[in-house]
């Protein structure tokens, strides 16, 4: 990971050993990103998960989204 994509992920996504075990969190909460994709693949929207999750920001989700697809299509790209 590029230090320019690791600062980006810095406002959106947190690890800390101290919150959660180490489980990626949306900053400022202790909801897991895995929980958005969770929703996301039981077929439900991002509003419903943001009415879940008050505490998430709809920017904060959108941009994890929109890098887990960059993620996504440069790994495919490079294979």
């Amino acid at each position: 990971m590029t230090a320019e994509r690791r600062a980006a992920l810095a406002g959106i996504v947190t690890i800390d050993g101290g919150v959660m075990h180490g489980t990626p969190g949306f900053t400022g909460t202790r909801v897991p990103v895995q929980t958005l994709l969770d929703f996301i693949e039981a077929g439900d929207t991002l509003d419903k998960f943001l009415h879940a999750f008050p505490r998430v920001q709809r920017e904060q989700a959108i941009q994890f989204l929109e890098m887990a697809k960059e993620q996504l299509l440069s790994e495919c790209v490079s294979s």
